[in-house]
């Protein structure tokens, strides 16, 4: 999942939430994308009023499938999912190319009190121990690639930077940061992260090692290795350690001045924004015919007190209500 670019253009100083930032360090062989997520956030947050933990946990998943599933550019879809033994026993995130984004997340109450009680409110102490799944989605027939990673004890950015050493081949490094914009209104929620990969393009480098220069292809082991003490790589490392979460969600800082203060002494271009929306895949249709899939019996169980059976999507919290009629006519029928 590395990015290729589209058309560059100089780095400016505007503000805006809700999408994606591809940029290049052409002397540092660098490529990377940086996020940030205000109102899509914040919806998905308010959909499910989370406690803050939780919605701290969903926000960081919320900027890493961002950062990854963006690389789709027109189509295709990924989802990110988490299923532990911790607090949060699952987290689902999609990311339906080229904008489309929803999150849904799992978890105890009980254990959750006294997770704060207790003061275990990191995303790996929430997580505890599992696995992360990354599923790619492009769209074409057959085209469908699974990343599993262990979560013991580690927060995303970790696992994704495992996932990264493991799977991808690709020297890869990733921030990400959740906050609370207070305000005399109220408050919302916001999110920011930032990744670059080294993918060397120079002669030089390139003879260090055969780096395919996309995702690495089956079988390949250990390439990333021989560019973990390459010196640009070495650099870029040390200038992204220095990057403070409160700049990641900043709603006066945007990323196109974030990343002229990171990588100005060796030039930095961005790339065309990509604009980023919560919106859910359910709808009507969708749940009618998840209901047809059910057998008749199914059916009749479902229905409530109100003789219709009623259906709310996980995801947006949606609640919808069909009359059973519309799939089995004849079990009213006078009977």
């Amino acid at each position: 999942m590395s990015e290729q670019g589209p058309a560059e253009r100089p780095v400016s100083d505007i503000g805006q939430d809700d999408h994606v930032l591809p940029f290049a360090v052409s002397a540092l062989d660098l490529r990377g994308r940086a996020v940030r997520l205000g109102p899509s956030l914040d919806i998905i947050l308010s959909q499910h009023n989370y406690p803050a933990p939780v919605a701290r946990l969903v926000g960081e998943a919320a900027a890493l499938t961002v950062l990854l599933g963006s690389a789709l550019k027109s189509q295709g879809r990924f989802q990110l999912q988490t299923r532990s033994d911790g607090v949060v026993s699952m987290l689902v995130v999609d990311f339906e190319a080229p904008d489309k984004l929803r999150a849904v997340a799992r978890f105890d109450e009980t254990r959750l009190q006294d997770a704060v009680d207790a003061g275990r409110m990191s995303p790996a102490a929430l997580l505890g121990k599992g696995h992360l799944a990354m599923t790619i989605e492009t769209g074409l027939e057959s085209s469908r690639y699974q990343g599993v990673v262990s979560l013991d004890g580690q927060g995303l950015e970790e696992a994704a930077h495992q996932y990264f050493r493991q799977s991808e081949q690709i020297p890869t490094m990733i921030r990400l940061a959740v906050g609370e914009n207070l305000s005399g209104s109220g408050h919302d929620w916001r999110a920011g992260g930032l990744m670059v990969q080294f993918l060397p393009h120079s002669i030089e480098r390139q003879k260090q090692a055969d780096l395919h220069p996309g995702d690495a292809p089956a079988g390949a082991s250990g390439q990333q290795d021989v560019f973990q003490e390459d010196e640009a790589w070495l650099e870029a490392q040390a200038l992204m350690a220095t990057v403070e979460d409160h700049e990641l969600i900043d709603p006066l800082l945007s990323s196109e001045r974030l990343l002229y203060r990171l990588f100005h002494q060796s030039g930095v271009s961005v790339f065309d924004a990509q604009s980023v929306r919560h919106q859910c895949r359910c709808s009507q249709e969708r749940m009618e015919g998840l209901l047809r899939s059910f057998s008749r019996e199914e059916r009749r169980d479902m229905i409530g007190e109100n003789g219709r059976i009623g259906v709310t999507c996980e995801f947006c919290s949606v609640h919808r209500d069909f009359d059973p009629l519309e799939f089995d006519p004849l079990d009213f029928d006078g009977a």
